[in-house]
């Protein structure tokens, strides 16, 4: 068994709304809403680091949970806007929580990373006791901030979201979870070593919004659970519209799916896990039913994951 035990996350302090933004990417702030649905975004500070980012939303994940680092046997941290070829920061985010000596697994994976470490974790869990998932992202640092820019620069922010991941304990059970992979529209979103983000994004939101439902609609089936039954959506928060046509395609109310990318924007991998840890918070740990996270991401990946509450609870118990 694996259970989702806390979550956790960390934006940065600074806010650029639209007024700040489109002067920049040569829009008015009344479009940039209306093409995304996001009206600020949070941007890291000049000292922040993925790793940096991703420490803080780990430690706000633990202490939620009242967990120290000696409870965690294994660190994932997933993050597509690292600083460097390597060491990535799954090690450096361990060392930061005095956690010397325990493996840190790095997965170099743009939006999708939460949901493929989620799923790792709930496997290796048996072996390791604890997993803690960190997903950490710096994007307003992978786009160009002018005109040319304009298509990426109006999506994405920075932020961290994290999850402990259990085989003993939890507020929710991992029911299943599938992960796919495909390389032939890998090329229409990239970040290469020596450019800016670039991202076909026609391409990219056509290719979401048939693979994301059709992979949820997959792993409900095989667990016999019809759409209609999931309490809540848990997605990566991409834009608003990609949310709305999975909604549509599923035949399921917009209100079942969390959305806080309006607040945030994108910011990849960190995305489900910071929308997971707000949802579970309003809620006040209350878990009443099915919960479906879902991500589409570079490379290409995506996939879903079920989980099913244990007992409703305090977000911090």
């Amino acid at each position: 068994m694996a259970y989702l035990r806390a979550f956790g996350c960390y934006l940065p302090s600074r806010v650029v709304n639209n007024a700040e933004l489109a002067p920049l990417v040569g829009v008015e702030p009344a479009w940039l809403l209306q093409a995304t649905g996001i009206e600020q975004r949070r941007y890291a500070a000049a000292e922040e680091t993925v790793a940096s980012l991703g420490t803080r939303a780990a430690v706000d994940c633990l202490e939620a949970n009242g967990l120290s680092a000696r409870d965690v046997g294994l660190v994932i941290a997933a993050s597509g806007s690292g600083e460097r070829r390597f060491p990535g920061p799954a090690a450096a985010i361990g060392s930061a929580l005095g956690m010397g000596g325990v493996p840190a697994i790095d997965l170099p994976m743009a939006s999708a990373g939460s949901l493929f470490g989620l799923s790792l974790a709930s496997r290796l869990c048996r072996d390791y006791g604890n997993v803690l998932v960190v997903a950490s992202e710096i994007m307003s640092r992978t786009v160009r901030l002018d005109p040319a820019g304009r298509d990426t620069a109006i999506l994405f922010g920075d932020g961290a979201g994290a999850c402990v991941v259990s085989a003993e304990s939890g507020f929710a059970k991992v029911a299943d979870s599938l992960l796919c992979s495909d390389a032939e529209f890998g090329e229409a979103l990239r970040l290469d070593l020596d450019s800016p983000l670039h991202m076909d994004g026609r391409t990219i939101i056509l290719q979401a919004a048939r693979k994301m439902p059709r992979a949820i609609a997959d792993l409900l089936e095989r667990n016999h659970l019809p759409a209609g039954a999931v309490d809540t959506f848990l997605m990566h928060q991409a834009n608003l519209h990609l949310i709305t046509r999975v909604a549509a395609a599923l035949a399921v109310p917009e209100t079942r799916f969390y959305r806080n990318v309006a607040r945030y924007g994108n910011t990849s991998s960190a995305s489900m896990v910071i929308a997971a840890t707000e949802w579970w918070r309003e809620r006040g740990g209350r878990w009443e039913g099915p919960v479906v996270f879902a991500a589409f991401g570079a490379g290409l990946h995506w996939g879903a994951l079920l989980a099913v509450g244990q007992a409703s609870g305090s977000p911090t118990a």
